[in-house]
């Protein structure tokens, strides 16, 4: 569906605000979807991204500022995600030994089993958008939206 059939307008729309619209509203659709993939695991898309980030530390500490800097969502309160996914037995959170001021993340065995459990599941959605376009049109896609991003 065109996005001027989404919003429902009969004026033209210069490209430059047709392409923000199209991709905030992609955006919203596949945000949706996830979201809606995660809830049976009572998780958010920004605990989720904190445990992958952790996974990728090969059980290497991390601390806050690291995570802060890897988040696809920039505004994410850092702080709090970890307190939720600590309440959930999910991840550690230790004091450094060189350096008291300093708080060291780690993802937990039962973080890393949940993650083993959606992992599956975030490929087929993955899968879902990617199937819609070829190989060559998914790598001209990403050059375009990095070229549009920058």
């Amino acid at each position: 569906m065109r996005i001027e059939e989404i919003i429902k307008t009969t004026f033209p729309m210069a490209q430059e605000k047709k392409a923000l619209l199209n991709v905030m509203y992609t955006q919203n659709v596949i945000a949706d979807q996830f979201n809606e993939l995660l809830k049976p695991f009572d998780l958010s898309a920004e605990q989720f991204n904190v445990l992958r980030i952790l996974r990728g530390q090969k059980g290497n500490p991390v601390n806050m500022c690291t995570i802060q800097e890897r988040m696809i969502a920039k505004t994410s309160n850092t702080t709090r995600l970890v307190d939720k996914l600590l309440l959930k037995e999910l991840v550690l959170r230790e004091i450094c030994p060189q350096n008291r001021r300093k708080m060291e993340i780690t993802i937990t065995s039962k973080g890393m089993e949940l993650l083993k459990q959606i992992d599956p599941l975030v490929e087929t959605h993955e899968k879902k958008f990617g199937n819609n376009l070829t190989e060559k049109e998914l790598s001209q896609l990403n050059i375009l939206l990095e070229k549009f991003r920058n």
